[in-house]
């Protein structure tokens, strides 16, 4: 009750609502989740305040059901706010990510153009995975990989960054993005079991030389629940809802495409010939319709 009427003094102090945010409510255990998130739903109530409960999806409980339920219920308690951007819209996710580099690049008097080589783009995108944040900082990488390679000679390729430039910065974001694992991560059985399944993947994508598996549609195992959380943490990407395979017995059946994170084939860990499927644009599904790209389906599951 005291926590209410501290609201009710603010709003009434800002003469309009108040505001409270809580982020990486993930953090915490996820059978403490829905009770953190029902004990400020309970504050707010009548008091003028606007909650914001910032969270990675997979990895979040923000609601039981129950006699009484407990938490926030989406649609009923709450509206849901999608941040991310994703592969599976790819030309908006590119004219989006492009034009907030673009804005960047105006403050800075420089051209895009001039920076970056033809394909540079599109990798780009792919290596961020349509995310904002990362897109930016590899496409910063991406300047001083180049700047080396020229300093070092190495102009072969060109004065623009290019496509492998973007690679290698890719591979060093890999650093990075494996620290977060760590932090975003719970107990380490928790790590161990979303490492053991992505090594799993990996030696797939390996074994097939491509970047991208297909798992059915609507199917709910442990394994792909754990993908839903390893696309979370950005180590998979939707890349295409709704593929389907060529294969007789398969007609019928959709597949939902997941692309590997660069960072995993290149850089460091670069292998050669390793496929790039252009899941976008032109021809794109015909790309992704391999029946050996298949990681579950039905008969594994």
């Amino acid at each position: 009750m005291n926590y209410q009427q501290l609201f009710v003094r603010l709003s009434a102090l800002a003469g309009g609502p108040s505001y409270l945010l809580l982020d990486d409510l993930y953090h915490l255990r996820l059978e403490d989740q829905a009770n953190v998130v029902d004990y400020f739903h309970r504050i707010a109530k009548g008091t003028n305040l606007w909650l914001k409960v910032g969270t990675i999806r997979h990895r979040s409980r923000w609601y039981v059901h129950g006699q009484p339920p407990l938490g926030m219920k989406l649609g009923d308690d709450a509206d849901e706010v999608d941040l991310d951007v994703t592969l599976e819209r790819y030309e908006v996710t590119k004219a989006f990510l492009l034009k907030v580099l673009g804005q960047f690049a105006t403050e800075a008097s420089v051209s895009l153009s001039d920076m970056m080589a033809d394909g540079a783009r599109d990798r780009l995108v792919l290596a961020s995975g349509g995310v904002a944040r990362d897109f930016l900082t590899i496409f910063s990488k991406s300047i001083q990989v180049a700047r080396e390679r020229l300093l070092g000679g190495k102009d072969a390729r060109g004065p623009k960054v290019g496509v492998e430039d973007v690679n290698r910065a890719a591979g060093q974001q890999g650093a990075f993005k494996e620290e977060d694992f760590t932090r975003d991560t719970g107990t380490t059985e928790d790590r161990d079991r979303l490492q053991s399944v992505f090594r799993k993947i990996v030696d797939f994508c390996i074994e097939k030389n491509a970047n991208c598996i297909l798992v059915e549609k609507d199917l709910t195992t442990p394994e792909t629940e754990t993908i839903n959380e390893l696309v979370d943490l950005k180590y998979l990407h939707r890349a295409k809802l709704r593929v389907t395979v060529r294969d007789r017995g398969r007609v019928g059946r959709a597949f939902d495409a997941y692309m590997l994170d660069l960072s995993m084939y290149t850089g460091a860990r670069a292998r050669r010939e390793f496929e790039i499927i252009k899941f976008w644009g032109s021809g794109s599904d015909d790309a992704l319709r391999r029946a050996g790209l298949i990681y579950i389906d039905r008969q594994a599951a």
